[in-house]
């Protein structure tokens, strides 16, 4: 999984970026002048893979990854594109955004900006979401109806010229391209060009030590449109860099029960609809990420493309049903080991090992 912090420059997205990843990117008060993003690639905290790692000892043990990737502040009402280079690249990559809102005073930035309002700053980048992608088709638009007027009138280009005058509509009435229902020939008309409003969108209330635990109407209010998530944005990088033990009497004493990254990878799996499945031997102990409802069929086509090619059946048990019995032998012995055809929907914990003929 890719998720983009973005937001409004100072909002702390450089420090959300450091408390999740580990990492010490420079945090400033001031522009820095960096344009290229910051990036980690990070486990994800999964204890049912440590577990099975210590029932089957195995030469290698894979945790699921998420790429972070830190973008420069966005700026209010330029109605441009908000990225380019390098940084569009990654940002049409992402799965999910997470816009990241300042909650906590300074004296310089409510001078010379604004005071602190979560709710406001998070329609505000939300907002520039859509006027991008609304400047993207009426960009588009204008060139397909110059080809038209030429006489490079196609029957893709009119297919494409339909779909994108319905984007327009709905982004004219400031509505997420996500919230538009689209046949899947529809979508895949439009698929080359990414918006930045389909993806989906996460909010990260960046309090202080103070408002931390505090804010319960600007989260309700951002909650109203998006999920969210509230963090101790300079108090969780300064425990990150600590060991485990230490960090943990610190969280204790703020009320926090788990770590940045732990919550909010909780919070993007259920927002993007992901699960979890595993692979298991002497070879590899591994976690596999794909979305809720998925077939067996396409979890094999996530480990292999010829798993998925040459299918035959999925050897499948639960990860709760493993610890219960205590090992596959007890799992068998149980009645809880199965073999599942291709359209069985693989559940969340779920062990399998695929048979495949190529």
């Amino acid at each position: 999984m890719k998720l983009g912090l973005i937001g409004l420059p100072k909002s702390g997205k450089t420090t959300i970026f450091n408390a999740l990843t580990r990492s010490a990117a420079e945090v400033t008060d001031y522009d820095s002048g960096k344009v290229e993003p910051n990036l980690a690639v990070v486990d994800v905290d999964d204890p049912r893979v440590t577990t099975l790692r210590d029932m089957y000892t195995p030469k290698k043990t894979i945790y699921a990854t998420i790429d972070f990737i830190d973008f420069v502040g966005v700026d209010r009402g330029e109605g441009k594109e908000l990225f380019s280079g390098t940084a569009m690249n990654l940002v049409k990559s992402a799965d999910a955004l997470a816009i990241v809102v300042r909650n906590f005073a300074n004296d310089l930035l409510d001078s010379t900006i604004d005071p602190a309002d979560p709710a406001r700053d998070a329609i505000a980048v939300h907002g520039e979401l859509i006027l991008s992608d609304l400047v993207l088709v009426e960009t588009r638009l204008e060139r397909i109806a110059a080809d038209h007027q030429r006489g490079k009138k196609t029957p893709q280009s009119q297919a494409e010229e339909k779909v994108l005058t319905i984007l327009h509509e709905a982004l004219s009435q400031e509505k997420p391209l996500r919230s538009i229902d689209l046949t899947d020939d529809q979508r895949r008309i439009i698929s080359g060009f990414q918006f930045l409003s389909q993806k989906e969108v996460l909010v990260i209330v960046n309090s202080s030590e103070e408002s931390y635990g505090n804010s319960t109407a600007a989260l309700e209010a951002i909650g109203a449109d998006f999920s969210v998530i509230e963090f101790a944005g300079s108090f969780e990088m300064e425990l990150s860099q600590l060991e485990s033990d230490e960090a943990d009497a610190f969280m204790e004493d703020l009320g926090i029960s788990e770590s940045a990254r732990s919550r909010l990878t909780t919070l993007a799996y259920e927002a993007l609809g992901l699960i979890s499945f595993f692979t298991v031997g002497p070879d590899e102990v591994r976690a596999w990420t794909i979305h809720r409802g998925d077939p067996a069929v396409e979890a094999a086509r996530t480990i292999h493309s010829d798993l998925a090619r040459g299918f035959i059946r999925a050897e499948t048990f639960s990860y709760e049903a493993l610890i219960a019995a205590g090992n596959e032998a007890g799992v068998k012995s149980a009645g809880q080991f199965r073999l599942e055809g291709k359209e069985y929907e693989v559940r969340d914990g779920d062990i399998l090992n695929i048979r495949f003929s190529v």
